[in-house]
């Protein structure tokens, strides 16, 4: 690692449990960004601009620091998907979701505040669901009330019992940071995670 710190601009306990899979130290620090989408602003657009937005808002007020923002959206056919927030939102969300395929995009960038360099990737994961009952659903959501996840689906826990296959290099890029995209930037800026 050289001098500085690293800053994880995120308020996400997922990204915050990946980051710290690297065992490198950490802080974490709210972005404070507004993660409205802009109109026709397409979804991968939308997860690396707002990646980038994360870290150079932190980086501007942290100028010793090498800055990790991220941010996914979840695509159906050509509805993005949120978080749920709510029980009934979350049903809604996996009786579109079965049966279906579903693109979960996440995006990270990292930014070195004392030069502004920057680095980032678009990191894409397809998901194809299984044809589940609404019982499973129920039940599902009883047992992990995933309301804080991108579709309802917490692919890290019991989620993965909706999941029939999943397609991406970098399977932690579905929780939320894909770390093997995250290592290699780290790496451009002068970061060697093992060193």
């Amino acid at each position: 690692m050289p001098p500085g710190r690293l800053i994880l601009a995120s308020t996400s306990r997922y990204r915050r449990e990946l980051l710290a899979r690297l065992r490198v130290p950490f802080e974490v620090v709210s972005p404070g960004v507004d993660e409205a989408a802009r109109p026709g602003e397409p979804p991968g657009e939308l997860a690396m601009r707002l990646a980038l937005e994360k870290a150079r808002a932190v980086a501007a007020r942290e100028r010793d620091a090498l800055v990790i923002g991220a941010d996914q959206v979840a695509v159906l056919g050509e509805e993005a998907l949120s978080k749920p927030g709510t029980h009934d939102n979350a049903v809604a969300q996996l009786r579109a979701l079965r049966g279906r395929r579903v693109s979960f995009l996440t995006a990270v960038a990292v930014v070195r505040a004392p030069d502004g360099a920057t680095r980032s990737r678009l990191v894409p994961c397809h998901v194809e669901f299984r044809n589940f009952p609404d019982a499973a659903i129920e039940r599902y959501l009883r047992l992990e009330q995933p309301y804080d996840c991108t579709g309802a689906a917490k692919i890290e826990a019991l989620g993965i019992a909706l999941v029939r296959r999943l397609d991406s290099e970098d399977p932690t890029a579905l929780i939320g940071l894909p770390l093997i995209a995250l290592v290699d930037l780290l790496g451009e800026l002068g970061c060697d995670v093992l060193a």
